[in-house]
């Protein structure tokens, strides 16, 4: 993949942002906090939405944070969406994309040292040359992965994890059905199930993409668009259904959702890429049923239930990554100089996997 230029600005504290070239339009502010001197960031055009590498202010520590030098972050559905202006970073966050990072320490906080190796969930800020975050959200790279491969993990594993485990009760011998399974939560909620004990379901979009979740150790690959996935779940199930449904979808997928679930079974909604409005829902069938819908967001948490699910993850399943049990899964690597070819990438759903930016 070919690197190609990019227009470089500079953002001026308390000042408008000064074009290199006069003629280009504004762009959206960066981080919110003023620092010691510039860093490079990605930083969208405000009236073309385009990205572009540009300048803005350092990061400035509060106690107990850490400055980061990124190496590489990841892509996620999240940053399209921001980028569009449909769904805007949380309160006090930065309005820089980028969920995840691995990098090196420069200024250590807590039990970090500089040179230390770093993986990390962010509120926002990952396509940028540094980053600030707080000790206690750091996790240590295992020594095997390369920068790349930690920065896959840090926002599917999370988001995996939390959504089905601690909030869908995914036990040994239970049954999930993950969609979008060839994508990056997916191929993640796929090996942890998996390790789990779980019997694993996926619907995906390709046949090349079944068979990706196949080698993970999906037990059932359904194709989506050659037709409804619930015959081929229920045959599959022997008519009892799922346990857990990790669904990215929503309301194109609501009512096979909702069919496909087991006594007590939980759907956990984390995306709603299929509609958001669902008319003439059945409630009868929760009750009688005892179904359990859980909508969910991994950004909205607060500081402190990160900080404990990082911990959490950090020791139940970063042992696994380490021995090479798990693995994150990339699809491609970029330079982060082609940011726009890597989001529209992803917009046309070719990845099975991550797609990862190299900070260079």
């Amino acid at each position: 993949m070919c690197s190609r230029s990019i227009i470089t600005w500079s953002w001026k504290t308390n000042s408008e942002p000064q074009s290199i070239h006069q003629a280009e339009p504004r762009h959206v502010a960066a981080f919110l906090y003023g620092g010691r001197g510039f860093v490079k960031a990605v930083l969208q055009h405000l009236e073309s939405k385009a990205l572009y590498i540009g300048e803005t202010d350092e990061p400035k520590l509060a106690d107990g944070e850490l400055l980061v030098r990124v190496k590489a972050t990841a892509l996620n559905r999240a940053d399209l969406l921001q980028k569009r202006g449909q769904y805007p970073p949380p309160p006090g966050a930065t309005a820089i994309l980028g969920l995840e990072m691995a990098g090196v320490v420069e200024g250590p906080a807590g039990p970090w040292k500089k040179g230390d190796r770093v993986m990390a969930l962010l509120p926002g800020g990952g396509y940028a040359e540094r980053v600030r975050l707080p000790a206690d959200m750091a996790m240590p790279i295992p020594d095997r992965l390369s920068f790349a491969e930690a920065a896959s993990i840090p926002e599917v594993f999370l988001t995996a994890y939390l959504n089905l485990f601690k909030l869908g009760g995914l036990k040994a011998g239970r049954t999930a059905l993950i969609h979008a399974g060839a994508s990056g939560v997916g191929t993640a909620a796929i090996q942890l199930a998996k390790a789990a004990g779980c019997t694993v379901i996926v619907t995906a979009g390709s046949p090349a993409k079944r068979e990706a979740c196949l080698r993970l150790g999906a037990d059932l690959a359904v194709d989506y668009r050659e037709g409804p996935f619930l015959p081929a779940v229920m045959a599959f199930t022997e008519n009892r259904g799922v346990d857990v449904i990790l669904d990215f979808v929503g309301a194109s997928y609501w009512e096979q959702n909702a069919a496909s679930l087991a006594l007590d079974g939980r759907l956990i909604i984390v995306g709603l890429l299929g509609g958001a409005n669902v008319p003439d829902v059945n409630l009868g069938m929760l009750l009688s049923r005892r179904l359990q819908i859980i909508g969910t967001s991994l950004r909205t948490l607060s500081r402190e239930r990160k900080a404990a699910l990082t911990a959490d993850f950090v020791n139940e399943i970063l042992p696994r990554i380490s021995t090479g049990e798990i693995r994150p899964i990339i699809d491609s690597e970029w330079d982060w100089s082609q940011v726009e070819e890597a989001h529209l990438y992803m917009e046309q759903n070719r990845n099975i996997g991550k797609i990862v930016m190299n900070i260079t």
